[in-house]
């Protein structure tokens, strides 16, 4: 495994993080990817850590705090060994917001209890609308109190798109944006948030770099998703537009060398200039090994990822 700083924080992180919004489980609302295995969500993290994965990324909102819970028990004993980033701000499945000083203050208090730490390494606002930043002047100061306090080391934003890093990172400072990047979505690349983060040395965490699992060729807008699985609630033309988006990218690599396209799909992440690490939803002990061996397996070629852009740039893959 290769790490990486972030950004300006003095936080390392792995290059393949763990996204732990799946192994929150079933959450009413379907805002998860349905019921998991506590025993087998354990072993995923358990051998992440060992794989030297040693960024952990989830939400408050992540089963309701379960995903929380769930890491706290099973890394408590390697607490000082890993980077433990959360997110604050949504109150429930209907998209609910708060970002008050009281409610932050409330809600760092839950996520220490559940992730059993007196401290997070990151903690993120969780897509705020940029007008709430704006029009409240407490939200940062709230945060920046929480760090001299000792209960979060750094903090900064996750943004509901990647159309809201430029200003996030130009009108406010953070150290660090999470946004959407994969194959697929390539949109901090063709606005210049990814440049951007490299002019201002900003942090970049790549989500969804496997679109939401159809990159990896395993399922089809045809698939029967569970009742508490979000992407049984995304529209068929959407679903058949991501489907697809497998056998477009799946050719682009000429040496393939037994790699899978997961590993391909997370070699581009990594490959773009700006991003620090990139964090794919693991639920097993075998998503785990697999997707931690792309750090191994260094950049894409530029012809590669030209490649990559012609393909993204000659298809609409948002419906």
């Amino acid at each position: 495994m290769n790490y990486r700083q972030l950004g300006s924080t003095d936080l390392t992180v792995s290059e393949i993080g763990f996204g732990a919004w799946g192994i929150g489980g079933s959450a009413n609302g379907a805002l998860g990817y349905g019921p998991t295995d506590p025993e087998e969500s354990d072993l995923a993290l358990r051998t992440a850590f060992d794989r030297g994965i040693n960024f952990f990324d989830t939400s408050d909102l992540y089963g309701f705090g379960n995903s929380e819970k769930v890491i706290g028990r099973s890394l408590k004993n390697v607490r000082k060994e890993i980077i433990l980033a959360t997110k604050v701000g949504f109150l429930d499945a209907n998209h609910a917001q708060d970002f008050s000083s009281e409610y932050i203050r409330t809600s760092i208090e839950g996520s220490l209890k559940r992730l059993e730490t007196d401290y997070v390494d990151l903690y993120q606002l969780h897509s705020p609308p940029l007008e709430a930043l704006r029009n409240d002047p407490r939200i940062l100061p709230t945060m920046e109190s929480l760090r001299k306090e000792g209960k979060i080391r750094e903090f900064s934003i996750s943004v509901d798109s990647p159309n809201d890093g430029a200003a996030a990172i130009n009108e406010f400072g953070f150290k660090c944006v999470q946004a959407n990047l994969n194959m697929a979505d390539q949109r901090a690349l063709d606005n210049g948030l990814l440049s951007l983060c490299v002019q201002k040395n900003v942090g970049f965490i790549a989500r969804t770099p496997l679109s939401f699992g159809f990159l990896t060729g395993h399922y089809s807008s045809t698939d029967s998703f569970h009742p508490q699985d979000h992407r049984g609630k995304w529209k068929t033309e959407q679903l058949d537009r991501w489907a697809g988006a497998f056998q477009l990218f799946e050719g682009a690599v000429a040496d393939r060398s037994g790699q899978t396209q997961a590993q391909i799909a997370l070699r581009f992440c990594l490959s773009c200039p700006g991003v620090t690490t990139t964090i794919p939803g693991m639920l097993t002990e075998q998503h785990v090994t697999e997707n931690s061996r792309a750090s191994e397996l260094g950049p894409l070629t530029e012809t590669e990822m030209q490649r990559f852009a012609e393909i993204y740039h000659g298809n609409t893959l948002f419906a």
